[in-house]
Order: structure tokens, then C-alpha cells, then sequence
């Protein structure tokens, strides 16, 4: 092929008929020396099975109606008559026996069968991809809406098969000339990207040449990030090339190779094709020495993979309950310890042995310090949770576990206020803890949660407070806050999306001892929404609707 397909063959003013007229007028010259050579008679007639293709691959191509305007046919047509005349050459040499030596010989036979089933190969490939016809289509059949568009579709269409087509300097080639185009135009390339495109690429992922490497992954890298082509590259085979990468590519083809495999590994089946091609164990390392983007990427992939159950205890036994720690303590962007949090929130879910392991590798610690920050992650209280009930409230305790919930449910997302107080809800088994956090400033906070938008927010508010009201201080702090009678009545809505509407009856029916609460109560509404929750068998319903109306007509009594 020509400059571009790395066979070796410059252009030159032929035209493709020309071209095509000289592949045919060598294809019986080559068979007739072929078939008089006696020496070598193995490879010779594999060679002899090959060139009588040749033929009908040129006849494919000529029968093309645009096969003269594209340079791709023209280039294919040069490079099929260089081996042809390789053919002859060497078929001489063994008639003539004159050859430097046996070996020398069939080193170059091998070499010549190698190059006509990449010409007979790529011939197929011309046809098949259909960029004769789609590089020549005009303006209103490509469906773009100016002439540099279309040079631009026309020069990809033509550029792509090239991925595909030729030898490996050709290949290369085109991958520069696809990374240069993907600055200007990355939409415009993904929008053409087919399938054997994609393959293609795929297999350049495996060149010797590291520079190939990094840019072949830097295309798969946006293929990946786009959200269009992951169960292409997946079904071609791209994840051992790329977990390959992350062990040993240079710096820019790791961050590369990790960024796809982040994106890739959103999917269960791809997580767990991961962990089955070996790729724990270098994502791991990049989080314990990588660069910040490669390290937050990896601890990114690492938490999707967690995210399945089954695979959890395999990342457990290559050390990552260790690593994720350390990644919460040093991390170097803030996007690793998130990452590190939501792992190990995952990892600590379902599995009790985990959860001691994380214990033990002072992963409770670590978490309480990052929930330090300004804006505390929800994921890092979830995980906390999931902890609690492996370790004493004692040592929870003096790890300065309860003003961490506290500064949570100030200054935390919606998100991870409510984790707070479901964790609180865990954690509040004895009425010493119940004071504990009671003390520490809790019942306020809680009870502005039940104005939330959210009805998971509002209902695990209430199940903390109607914890919390079992003991006689907090139940005085409670009936002392303004807002704490009208937003537990309004919870009484008995309404199917109403969920918390059991945890309101609890919390009223310990405020009801007071006189003041009770009047409250009655004049927001309560009489109506228990009436309706007695009917609906709502536990403590029925026991607290004759308490506000026993109360009711002693009121009515004592005006009269």
C-alpha cells in the first residue's frame, strides 16, 4: 500500500485502472513461476492456494462503482502488485537455485504468505467496511451542513478502515491522524466509530510500540467515556489489553487505561470480567503509588467492582480494606477518599467478617476524621453504620463518635443527615447512649429534619426521636422546642407515602403528659389524622386519640 498503509509503495501518477490492469497482468505470471518451482514444494503450493484468490479479490474491488475515486483502492491495488512481483522475484531465485541460503529462503516464503493473506485480507476488508462508496457520498446524502463537515466525515470514513487495513506502521499512522482529529472534532468521530473500528483499535492496544499504546488508549479512553461503545469494547476483548496497561504502560497510558476501566466497570458483568482477567491487584497498587488522577480513578473502579457482593471477599484478600484506609488518611484528591468511603461502605454491607477487618485496621477512626471536613459525605456515614454494631459504645466513645453526628446532621448533605440519624437509630440501645446523644445536641437537629422534602428523611428523623423520647431528659428537651409538636402532627398525614406517621404516634404519645403539648396537638390538627390512623390500625393510635380527646372535654368542662 501507499505512505499511509506502511507497505512501502509511493504513489505515483497511475490511476486506479492502471493499478488494477498491472495486479491482474502479474497474478498469471506469478502462478506460472510458482507452479514450475520444485524446491520448497509445502509453502510453495500454500503460496499457489493464495494467489489464485487474488483474482476474484480484484475483481470484487473493480466491480465497486467508486473503487477509481478513493485513494484507499488505489494504495491496496499498489501494494497488491509489490507482492505479486515479491512472488516472481523469489519464485526465480528457487527455479534458478540462487538464493543465499535454505533458511534465508523460507524465512522469506513465510514472509511473502504473510503478505498475501494481509493483501487478499484487506482487499475483504475494503469492500465490507463500505468506505468506497460512503467516502464519495455527496453533501445532502451525508446529511451534514457545510463542505468542511463533509471533507471532515469523508477523511474519517476513508480513515478509520485504515485501523484495519495494511501493515502496522500503516495502522499507527492512522491512529495519529485519529487522536489529531478527535482535538477538533471528538464528537464527530465517535458519531462514525463502528464496531470493527472498535476491534481494530482493540488490537493495537497489544503493539510493541509504547507511543502506539498510549495513543490507541487515549481513543479507547473517550470510545469509554462517551456511554456508547462499552459493550463493543467489552465483547472485543479490551479489558486484558487494558489491564495489561495499568501494570506496566507509561504514565499517560495508566491514567488512560484506568479512566476506561472506571467507566467500564459501572456494569455488574464487566466488574466481575475485571476481577476474572487479574485486574484487583495493579488497581490496587495504583492507588497505593499513583499519580492523583490515577489514583482517585482506580479507587473509583475498585468501588464499582466492591459494589457486587460476591466479588467483595475477593478485593478483601488482595489487601484492600488496608489500602482504602490509608487512601481515607492520604488520599491526594478528595475524590479518592470519596471513592475509599464508598468502597468501603460496600465492602462493610453484608459481610460481618469484613466489617471486623475494617474495625481492626482502624477503619472507624479514619472514617470519624474524614467526616471532619466542611461538607461530610454521605458515604462515609453509611459505612460508620454499617460499623457500629461491631465494636462497644465505650470505644465508639472516646473516638468522638457522637459530636461527629452531630456535626453531620449541621452541616452534612440531605443524604447523609439521614444516614446520621438511622445511624443513631443503631446505635441508641440503652438509655445511657440515648443521653448521650441527647446531650451532645441531636434532638434539635432531628427535629428540623422532619420539614424535610425527602419522606425517608422525615421518617428516619422520627424513628430517632421516637427512640431518643424513652428517656425522661430527652423527652423534656423535645416538649421545650417550638417546632416539635407541629411537625410530628403533620407527620400524622395518613397519606400510603406518609411512612413515618407510626414513629409520629410514638413521639406524641410520650409528649402527651404535658398539658401544653397536648393543647398543641389538639389545635394543629391531631384529633383528625388519629381518627383516621385508628381506623387504619395504626399502632398507639387509638390509646393516644382518647388521651387528646379525654383532654379535649375536661377543656370544654372547665369553661363552662
Amino acid at each position: 500500500m501507499g505512505e499511509g498503509t506502511g507497505n512501502g509503495v509511493l504513489a505515483d501518477g497511475k490511476s486506479a485502472e492502471e493499478w488494477l490492469w498491472h495486479a491482474q497482468e502479474l497474478v498469471p505470471m506469478a502462478l506460472d513461476k510458482a507452479r514450475k518451482v520444485k524446491g520448497f514444494p509445502g509453502r510453495w503450493k500454500i503460496i499457489i492456494f493464495k494467489l489464485e484468490q487474488v483474482p476474484s479479490r480484484l475483481s470484487d474491488l473493480s466491480s465497486h462503482p467508486f473503487f477509481s475515486k478513493n485513494a484507499l483502492c488505489k494504495e491496496q491495488l499498489q501494494a497488491v502488485s509489490k507482492t505479486l512481483k515479491e512472488a516472481i522475484e523469489l519464485a526465480d531465485l528457487c527455479l534458478k537455485e540462487k538464493y543465499e541460503g535454505k533458511l534465508k529462503m523460507q524465512s522469506d516464503l513465510d514472509a511473502l504468505s504473510g503478505k498475501l493473506d494481509l493483501n487478499l485480507r484487506d482487499c475483504g476488508l475494503l469492500i465490507k467496511t463500505g468506505v468506497l462508496g460512503e467516502a464519495t457520498l455527496p453533501v445532502s446524502l451525508v446529511g451534514l451542513s457545510s463542505e468542511s463537515e463533509t471533507a471532515t466525515h469523508g477523511h474519517l470514513k476513508e480513515l478509520l478502515p485504515r485501523l484495519q487495513i495494511g501493515h502496522l506502521e500503516a495502522k499507527h499512522k492512522a491512529v495519529d491522524s485519529l487522536v489529531e482529529i478527535m482535538k477538533e472534532d471528538e464528537k464527530g468521530v465517535l458519531s462514525v466509530m463502528g464496531r470493527s473500528n472498535i476491534a481494530a483499535l482493540v488490537e493495537l492496544l497489544t503493539a510493541t510500540s509504547h507511543r502506539i499504546r498510549e495513543k490507541t488508549v487515549t481513543v479507547i479512553c473517550s470510545l469509554a467515556e462517551s456511554g456508547n461503545c462499552e459493550s463493543w469494547l467489552v465483547s472485543e476483548g479490551v479489558l486484558p489489553p487494558l489491564i495489561r496497561l495499568v501494570e506496566s504502560g507509561s504514565t499517560v497510558g495508566k491514567e488512560k487505561a484506568i479512566i476506561s476501566l472506571q467507566r467500564l466497570s459501572m456494569t455488574t458483568e464487566t466488574a466481575r470480567a475485571i476481577v476474572g482477567h487479574g485486574g484487583v491487584r495493579p488497581l490496587i497498587e495504583i492507588c497505593r503509588t499513583g499519580g492523583s488522577v490515577s489514583q482517585a480513578a482506580a479507587a473509583s473502579t475498585l468501588k464499582n467492582i466492591s459494589a457486587v457482593p460476591e466479588l467483595r471477599q475477593v478485593l478483601a484478600e488482595e489487601g484492600i480494606i488496608k489500602v482504602m484506609i490509608n487512601l481515607l488518611d492520604c488520599g491526594i484528591l478528595l475524590g479518592s477518599k470519596e471513592y475509599a468511603a464508598e468502597c468501603l461502605q460496600n465492602l462493610t454491607a453484608s459481610n460481618e467478617n469484613l466489617r471486623r477487618s475494617v474495625v481492626s485496621e482502624g477503619g472507624i477512626r479514619s472514617l470519624l476524621v474524614y467526616l471532619d471536613g466542611p461538607l461530610p459525605q454521605e458515604s462515609a456515614v453509611r459505612a460508620l453504620r454499617n460499623l457500629v454494631g461491631s465494636v462497644s459504645m465505650e470505644v465508639l466513645v472516646s473516638l468522638g463518635f457522637v459530636p461527629r453526628l452531630v456535626h453531620v446532621l449541621k452541616s452534612g448533605s440531605l443524604g447523609a443527615q439521614q444516614a446520621a440519624a438511622s445511624t443513631i437509630c443503631q446505635v441508641c440501645r440503652t438509655n445511657e447512649t440515648k443521653k448521650l446523644v441527647g446531650e451532645a445536641g441531636c434532638i434539635p437537629l432531628l427535629i428540623r429534619m422532619l420539614e424535610a422534602k425527602s419522606n425517608n428523611a422525615r421518617e428516619v428523623a422520627a424513628q430517632a426521636l421516637s427512640s431518643l423520647v424513652t428517656v425522661s431528659q430527652n423527652c423534656r428537651e423535645v416538649k421545650k422546642d417550638d417546632k416539635s409538636v407541629p411537625n410530628l402532627v403533620q407527620l400524622l398525614d395518613p397519606s400510603p407515602q406518609n411512612t413515618a406517621k407510626k414513629y409520629a404516634v410514638s413521639c406524641l404519645a410520650s409528649l402527651s403528659s404535658s398539658k401544653k403539648c397536648k393543647k398543641l396537638m389538639i389545635s394543629y390538627g391531631a384529633i383528625g389524622y388519629l381518627k383516621k390512623l385508628f381506623e387504619m390500625e395504626t399502632p398507639g393510635a387509638k390509646k393516644l386519640l382518647e388521651r387528646l380527646e379525654r383532654g379535649k372535654l375536661r377543656c370544654l368542662f372547665n369553661r363552662k
